[in-house]
């Protein structure tokens, strides 16, 4: 993301964040910022069909808010960011405050997984000090589960998720 988008972006954070005031350290994953619909979606995968249950995040204010301050995902549970049109393969994803570590799986339009990535939780106090992680592929889809799912359900290039699980808005 350019220089310019992250400062803004860090600053309409920062500002949520003083709204909402300090939560403490409380690891209750159901406090959010924002909301986000849900869905029940299947990962096909050479072994398995996985079921998911994904908090959606279909528009720009919720992909950039993605899974920001949240200290808990449940097994099975995660985030989808949808995007209208195909990401170039530089588009890539940080982890600023991100409190968990986390796997990402970039998929096409036809919900074919491209890329797999592992993301750890960044400490810098300014979006400049996290690193990105690109997927060097295009995309349209990109799954967030926590640390390990995909290794542990051996999910790989080429599974699908099957788009058509989610809703249409």
């Amino acid at each position: 993301m350019m220089t310019a988008a992250r400062l803004a972006i860090g600053a309409a954070l920062a500002v949520v964040a003083i709204a909402c005031g300090d939560k403490g350290s409380s690891t209750d994953d159901t406090t959010h910022v924002m909301n986000f619909d849900t869905s029940s979606v299947r990962l096909v995968t050479k072994r398995d069909t996985l079921h998911l249950k994904l908090e959606l995040a279909r528009n720009e204010a919720q992909r950039t808010m993605g899974l920001m301050e949240r200290r808990h995902l449940n097994e099975n549970a995660g985030m989808l960011f949808l995007y209208d049109s195909t990401q170039p393969p530089n588009a890539g994803y940080w982890m600023y405050r991100t409190r968990i570590p986390l796997d990402i799986a970039f998929m096409d339009s036809t919900g074919a997984v491209r890329a797999v990535l592992g993301m750890v939780p960044c400490t810098a106090t300014l979006i400049e000090g996290c690193p990105s992680y690109p997927p060097n592929v295009p995309y349209r889809y990109a799954l967030e589960m926590n640390a390990g799912y995909f290794a542990q359900h051996q999910v790989a290039v080429g599974d699908v998720l099957l788009v058509h699980d989610v809703p249409a808005r």
